[in-house]
């Protein structure tokens, strides 16, 4: 996986505020939805490839932009000098929450036919929740990966590679077990380590934190997708925040996989086929033509957990 590739075709769109948001199609030959993806701190999308390959195989034609400050969109906002990489720009995380939806709109227009997931990860999946608390009716189904529930309580603002120091040297060692995803990140000129507070600021920081809203637009279906090591958040946040969509949000669709191991970017995981298939089979059972005839998929993962 994956089994074939297509090429990728770089975009760009100016926002509300004047700031030109770079973002990246792979179109599926033989598309049945499209999955939008949303990215994490310090992070890029073109970070994503072999998992867009992987789901460009399996039918999902894929979105994703770079976030204000971060990837293509950060350089033209800083006339090319990646040292300053990180900073969101005018609007701050308000605008980069807003261009979420923006590039929504931007796919539902050019596939008025399909339906849309949205899949956020780390610091992207905390802006996909805020989304979520007030557009859910603007998808079909959202997936919250390397994510936690957005409390002080349950979310890490310390150093994420603390408990990971002594297995390495690049300080990254929290991404991944394969070791090479660390060494990638520390070489990539587009990525970088950020204190998501002293970043953006105080009131963007404390934007970051919420609760699942009481009265979503839509009961949408969600799957939540961490590594038991990941430090964001960990097991206990992750169960926290799937027993507020069922019992705070009322939704009846949660699902919640912990991978035994697994750090924070299961997409760069040494078992990130399986994490890919886990989440392919949970897209499709909600979003794949059915033949009236044919037997109901199987639960997305054996050892998947529901929320009590």
């Amino acid at each position: 996986m994956p089994k074939f590739t297509v090429p990728r075709t770089d975009h760009s769109y100016t926002d509300a505020h004047g700031v030109t948001i770079h973002y990246y199609v792979w179109q599926s030959p033989k598309a049945h939805a499209v999955l939008q993806l949303t990215h994490g701190l310090g992070d890029h999308a073109r970070r994503y490839e072999y998992l867009a390959q992987a789901l460009v195989a399996a039918g999902y034609t894929v979105y994703a932009d770079d976030h204000r400050g971060h990837g293509a969109t950060g350089l033209d906002q800083n006339a090319g000098d990646a040292s300053k990489l990180g900073k969101l720009g005018k609007g701050g995380l308000r605008a980069a929450t807003e261009n979420i939806r923006d590039l929504t709109r931007i796919i539902r227009a050019e596939n008025p036919t399909l339906p849309l997931a949205l899949l956020g990860h780390s610091w992207g999946s905390l802006m996909v929740q805020d989304v979520l608390n007030h557009h859910a009716d603007e998808y079909e189904v959202a997936i919250l990966t390397g994510t936690a529930h957005r409390t002080f309580a349950h979310m890490n603002s310390g150093n994420l590679n603390s408990k990971h120091k002594d297995l390495g040297t690049t300080g990254y060692e929290w991404l991944s077990r394969d070791p090479q995803v660390a060494d990638d990140f520390v070489h990539d000129p587009l990525t970088f380590y950020a204190d998501a507070l002293k970043l953006f600021g105080p009131i963007d920081g404390m934007r970051l934190l919420g609760r699942p809203a009481k009265h979503l637009k839509r009961d949408i279906p969600i799957l939540i997708m961490i590594g038991d090591e990941d430090s964001l958040g960990g097991e206990a946040s992750i169960e926290a925040l799937a027993a507020d969509y069922v019992v705070r949000s009322k939704l009846t669709d949660v699902e919640a996989i912990v991978y035994p191991g697994a750090r924070h970017e299961i997409f760069n995981e040494t078992n990130k086929d399986d994490v890919i298939k886990d989440l392919v089979v949970w897209l499709d059972a909600r979003l794949k033509p059915v033949h009236p005839d044919a037997p109901a998929p199987p639960p997305a993962h054996p050892e998947a957990t529901e929320p009590k």
